[in-house]
């Protein structure tokens, strides 16, 4: 039971850590620098970006109980990296949560109020304004989800070590 808890909490959390890299390095960039207009990519980027939220929000759920299922029944010097893991994946959880249902949906109806084409409104338009401003939030609350989640991994890949060295 012990070892199919420690992989699928490792699978949730590589996927959710490996799809926000995918995202961040390959997804958006190629958006933005292939499609014919900024509009275009962002409306594929907003799609992605969703989708990997729900990945991160389940995986987050997966990673968290299986994690704490193995805090019960790990000896006292086990429990403080297990807690460690599980302060970031909340933050990861939190985050993530946050941009899915408070930042995204107020960027839609931003882009409304911009005419639909964030872009194509003017500098000073309330609309454009907000979005933009929300636009760093995003990109800076998916930084820290994913640096939290090399921590995680960091976590993991030590947890690992420890049990080969003691071995």
């Amino acid at each position: 039971m012990q070892t199919l808890l420690r992989a699928v909490r490792l699978f949730a959390m590589v996927a959710w850590v490996g799809g926000l890299g995918f995202f961040a390095f390959v997804v958006a960039p190629v958006a933005f620098h292939s499609l014919s207009s900024a509009h275009e990519a962002g409306v594929v980027v907003g799609g992605t970006l969703r989708v990997l939220h729900w990945i991160g929000l389940v995986g987050g759920a997966v990673f968290y109980v299986a994690t704490g299922l193995l805090w019960l029944r790990a000896g006292v010097s086990a429990r403080m990296e297990f807690a460690i893991e599980m302060v970031f994946a909340g933050l990861m959880m939190a985050a993530t949560y946050y941009s899915q249902f408070r930042i995204l949906p107020a960027m839609e109806v931003d882009r409304a109020l911009a005419g639909g084409v964030v872009e194509s409104a003017p500098v000073g338009n309330a609309g454009r304004v907000d979005f933009e401003r929300l636009h760093i939030l995003s990109e800076r609350l998916e930084g820290f989800v994913f640096f939290c989640g090399l921590g995680v991994v960091f976590v993991l890949s030590r947890e690992s070590h420890q049990e080969t060295v003691e071995s």
